[in-house]
């Protein structure tokens, strides 16, 4: 349907998942980049639900599917938080019966459904050349199976949980670090000035990074992850050693969403299930709060200590990028046009030991990025790390 009459070709881009900051400065990069090198760019709105929502009809209104990209919609945005572009957490692979869009109903009637040769079909529709997703291995791992169906994909990782596999970064992991900092700074004033342990919850569903940098970087005592189960008597001990030693009388201590008390499971906010099969995680630290209170009196001479609870959440997605949010997706979207220029596809784009590179997009589902024990002290619950040299930027790798 749109004509490659005045350009070299079409490129689309996409954002799925969870929103993250950096991702509109991506998309700025792609657009402002591929403008001048005499492509069209397309943007896919609320990532695979856009395009699996299509109507290959030049009579139907798409406007809620795709728009096109001009330098003006892009330079405008850019320099903001979120994803002007939309997202969802659509799997076009699995797609329940519920979630098929009303004129595919007919055809596709299972309980879940492959829609894939639909997608195909509306991208060959649109003209697009090469598809660009941003977003993490959820996201990223449809693009996978794209690619193996012969669509030319080259994908840009993004996730504040920094978890995707093959790359040392992700846009949004350096602004969740810094709200985080920032978050808990703000909440030791309350903290010391009651007295109290201060216990914030922080995202991480199978990757402790976004608990162990601001630990590392002094903002927790201690941080539980989901790649130890931990002793909650033991993490008490040690929070009370850290508040009676601190002339404020406080301690803090990080837990990620994912984290697990020794032989128990993740704590899920409610058994409803999106549509990669993950429920939504909460309140593990709510459960670390009132056990801590619980277990302080044996570890203070029989008095109890309170404790002061916080979810971070969402407030370290909302907001505008840092400054590494703004750069490092000013580059990523600078080296997925580099690939494409040069005919180049079924790649990702990476950050590997402080260079920029890109690896086979498969890396995304044939491997795993989780923090290395041995970067985590399991009696001491914190980070730790025999030597900083050679260390990558961010000190978590992309070969954990």
């Amino acid at each position: 349907m749109v004509t490659h009459k005045t350009t070299k070709g079409i490129i689309a881009i996409l954002t799925g998942g969870g929103d993250v900051p950096g991702l509109n400065p991506a998309i700025r990069a792609v657009t402002i980049r591929a403008n001048r090198e005499g492509y069209k760019v397309i943007g896919l709105r609320r990532g695979w639900a856009g395009i699996s929502e299509l109507i290959r009809d030049a009579k139907a209104d798409n406007s809620n599917n795709f728009q096109v990209l001009t330098d003006d919609i892009v330079n405008k945005a850019g320099r903001t938080g979120g994803t002007f572009l939309h997202t969802s957490r659509t799997r076009p692979s699995h797609m329940a019966k519920a979630s098929v869009p009303e004129h595919l109903q007919g055809t596709y009637n299972a309980e879940y459904n492959d829609i894939t040769p639909e997608i195909i079909k509306n991208l060959e529709w649109l003209g697009v050349d090469y598809l660009i997703p941003i977003g993490g291995d959820d996201t990223l791992s449809y693009g996978v199976h794209l690619y193996k169906k012969g669509v030319n994909v080259v994908a840009i990782p993004k996730t504040m949980d920094n978890d995707v596999p093959g790359t040392d970064y992700c846009i949004g992991f350096s602004t969740c670090v810094s709200r985080t900092i920032q978050m808990t700074n703000s909440l030791r004033t309350s903290a010391g000035s009651h007295e109290r342990l201060l216990v914030l919850e922080v995202f991480g569903r199978y990757a402790g990074f976004t608990a162990m940098l601001p630990t590392l970087a002094g903002a927790a005592n201690r941080c539980v992850i989901p790649e130890y189960e931990f002793e909650i008597d033991h993490l008490a001990k040690l929070l009370v050693e850290d508040r009676n030693q601190n002339p404020s009388k406080y301690s803090v201590v990080l837990v990620s969403e994912g984290a697990m008390f020794k032989g128990g499971e993740m704590i899920f906010a409610d058994s409803e299930k999106d549509a990669y099969g993950h429920a939504k995680l909460g309140g593990i630290g709510e459960m670390v709060s009132a056990k801590l209170k619980e277990l302080s009196a044996k570890h203070n001479n029989g008095k109890v200590i309170n404790v002061i609870y916080q979810k971070l959440g969402y407030m370290v997605r909302g907001g505008d990028p840092d400054a590494l949010d703004s750069i490092v997706p000013m580059a990523y979207g600078n080296l997925a046009l580099d690939l494409i220029l040069k005919g180049v596809h079924g790649r990702i784009v990476v950050l590997k030991n402080g260079r920029y590179d890109n690896l086979p997009i498969d890396v995304v589902t044939s491997s795993k990025k989780v923090v290395k024990l041995s970067d985590y002290n399991i009696e001491r619950l914190r980070p730790y790390y025999h030597s900083f040299e050679m260390k990558p930027f961010l000190l978590m790798a992309s070969d954990n």
